[in-house]
């Protein structure tokens, strides 16, 4: 995440300035100029209260003077964009494509809010990541829709639905928008619809996909029953695992489309779909990598085992020659989608490789397929394998491509069985394509929700969204049926949500809270708010980093800060307080989250006495004295993320509370930054 470090605070000069809005950090760490250009008189606004036990004190270091830089404020929060109604940003990336090989760009990844009538609706993806977002030719899309919209009626119904149109282009614009209008002569001006898809719902990821849900949930269609059968002469495919690959990825499992019709739109959708799995579920293919195969073009039985680099040899796809595949990794560094998944088994002493049984070699996933068995528009036989690291997300990632893809199957919704054999000789049959059964009260959707729905109409409402519903037992119990295409639905709390889409946020009606309360701010968050401003006082940038992580540091995420700005003027002061998470067996979740203060400084010099002043002013701050049982002290300390003799252990409030100190020169490179670095880490949480 790149910052942009602030211009200098002081005032332009010059008689045709306007007024100059300064930071309250600026009013806290300078002394107010009497007054600003165009004589307009500025006074500060009133300074944070802190706690009655913390005195305000002046800020420990003082202002600069010359022609340098002030104080820097801290970084303001961007805004996400313009408001829309499905929330989120994208994020691109690339994907392994259908056929094994590169791919083009997919968008990314998990999660975001969704704004309706009365404020913001959470996605269950989580909170302020990124959303998917399908791009889909408008012509395609409303032929299979059976009807046309007018583009303000698609946005409604995406909105209705729980979507977001949220780009109207074409192949052309965006070509003349990333590289100009020369390269974008020739392209299709054929208008694209860039839809945004919530994060968790895989099935929305393809035209087949959305198409089927928004006809479903317009009631045009029932949602469709999706099969496994047995192949017609009894042989089933079987894909034998060894247990070297345990060492890398240790899953597979497998399926076939048999019988199938690719049209060039077909094709491309299927290559689509792929690309946003890998994208979104599979995290870059270092939990699921996805190959197909023509069928027709290999025999089973297959094999998936693990070799050295030197031992395997095969012609790539879209490569003329073979190759090892040491040379294969070094052929795809320079290219410009494969090389970011190159570091997910290069230094494996055995990398993953799958053969037929006449030693062909299908794939070496997750990075590339073998040209032997391509997929083609004339491929009618396609044998899908996905292997990784999370048996469960392998699983679900085949049942969606598979699920999506036999709608063109000679026999419709219907997929072939493939038999995995581990090598304990356990043998297991995908894809599952499990359906399973909830009961959910009627009156628990009502009152969540807050309607006051009949539990007929409340099952009516969530067949609409792809889950077969009925009443049951006493009235107030509805059976939900979950295919096994919404992977997304695993409590309660899912299928009330479908719900309120299903009927519709604009429709609830808002009503006045009965208890009436005076809020007050979470004295945590109110420590954390009054430091920020202080540190930013001191001098140092507050900086943002990724949140949605289980992490148990911050310094990596500030370290990555300072290498994304390192081209700026030095020093770099930053600083964070956010949570991080340790492991607590005793919470019902295995882990609880602290809130820690980390602040780096990036220098020629090291810096040490920087980060050792800032402690010394966060412990005035907040009236703590240095030594003493009460107070606070420093001790020798070893680590290996610090230079040797270069580490001090934080005391207060008789535990540890973190530590300070130089960063080791391993930990420096590791990060490609080339000058000393000096870091601080504490829990902030014993002093509330």
């Amino acid at each position: 995440m790149k910052i942009s470090l602030p211009l200098p605070l002081a005032p332009p000069p010059g008689p045709s300035a306007g007024p100059v809005h300064h930071s309250p950090a600026y009013f806290r760490s300078r002394p107010l100029p009497p007054s600003l250009p165009g004589g307009l008189t500025k006074r500060p606004p009133p300074q944070p209260r802190l706690p009655a036990s913390v005195p305000v004190l002046p800020p420990a270091l003082p202002p600069r003077t010359g022609p340098g830089p002030g104080p820097l404020c801290p970084l303001v929060r961007p805004p996400s964009g313009r408001q829309r109604r499905g929330g989120g940003r994208r994020a691109e990336g690339a994907g392994r494509g259908p056929e094994g090989g590169a791919s083009g760009s997919a968008a990314g990844s998990s999660g975001s809010w969704a704004s309706g009538a009365f404020g913001r609706r959470r996605r269950r993806g989580g909170f302020g990541a990124t959303m998917p977002t399908v791009s889909v030719r408008r012509d395609l899309l409303f032929r299979a829709l059976g009807r046309a919209y007018t583009d303000e009626e698609f946005d409604e119904l995406c909105f209705e639905f729980g979507l977001e149109l949220d780009e109207i282009t074409s192949e052309k614009d965006i070509i003349s928008k990333e590289q100009g209008d020369v390269k974008a002569e020739g392209a299709s001006d054929v208008v694209l619809y860039k839809i945004d898809v919530p994060a968790n719902r895989y099935d929305l990821l393809c035209l087949e996909g959305l198409v089927r849900g928004l006809q479903v949930f317009k009631e045009r269609i029932k949602a469709p029953r999706y099969k496994r059968i047995l192949p017609a002469n009894g042989e089933i495919q079987k894909l034998l695992i060894t247990e070297e690959t345990a060492q890398v990825r240790p899953y597979a499992v497998a399926a076939v489309l048999r019988n199938v019709k690719f049209s060039k739109d077909r094709y491309d959708s299927f290559i689509e779909l792929q690309e946003k799995l890998h994208q979104n579920i599979c995290r870059k293919r270092t939990l699921v990598a996805i190959g197909t195969h023509d069928l027709d073009a290999v025999s089973g039985p297959f094999t998936y085992t693990a070799r050295p680099p030197s031992d395997i040899r095969f012609r790539s796809l879209n490569q003329t020659r073979e190759r090892t595949a040491r040379e294969l990794m070094n052929l795809y560094k320079t290219d410009n989608h494969l090389k970011h998944f190159l570091h997910i088994i290069e230094n494996e002493p055995l990398y993953p490789v799958i053969y037929d049984s006449n030693g062909v070699v299908l794939s070496m996933p997750p990075i590339i397929n073998g040209d032997h068995s391509k997929i083609t528009l004339k491929t009618r036989n396609v044998f899908i394998e996905c292997t990784g690291t999370d048996l469960t997300k392998a699983k679900i990632v085949l049942d969606i491509i598979v699920t999506m893809f036999s709608e063109y199957c000679e026999k419709r919704f219907t997929v072939e069985a493939a038999e995995v054999i581990y090598p304990d000789g356990k043998s297991y049959v995908y894809p599952e394509l499990a359906y399973r059964k909830e009961v959910v009260k009627a009156d628990l959707i009502n009152k969540q929700v807050g309607i006051s729905e009949t539990p007929a109409s409340l099952a009516k409402l969530l067949t609409r969204m792809y889950l077969k519903s009925e009443v049951k037992g006493d009235g107030n119990q509805i059976e939900i049926e979950i295919p096994p295409t919404r992977a997304d639905i695993i409590h309660a709390c899912d299928i009330v949500e479908d719900a309120a889409i299903a009927y519709g946020y604009n429709n609830i009606q808002m009503t006045i809270p009965k208890a009436y309360t005076i809020a007050n701010q979470f004295p945590l968050n109110k420590l954390t708010e009054l430091l920020r401003y202080d540190l930013a006082a001191a001098g140092f940038t507050e900086a943002l980093t990724f949140a949605l992580v289980a992490r148990t540091t911050l310094l990596p995420g500030l370290l990555k800060t300072v290498a994304a700005n390192r081209k700026m003027p030095l020093p770099l002061k930053l600083f964070e307080i956010s949570d991080i998470v340790v492991k607590d067996s005793s919470r019902d979740v295995g882990a609880r989250n602290l809130r820690h203060l980390c602040a780096v400084y990036y220098n020629k010099t090291s810096g040490f006495e920087v980060i050792h002043g800032l402690l010394d002013r966060f412990m005035q701050l907040l009236d703590i004295s240095a030594g003493g049982e009460k107070g606070y002290s420093i001790r020798a300390a070893e680590d290996s993320a610090f230079f040797p003799g270069r580490c001090a252990e934080i005391l207060a409030k008789g535990q540890s509370i973190g530590k300070l100190g130089v960063l080791h020169p391993d930990v420096i490179t590791k990060f490609e930054l080339t000058m000393p670095c000096s870091a601080l880490e504490i829990n902030i949480e014993p002093f509330l």
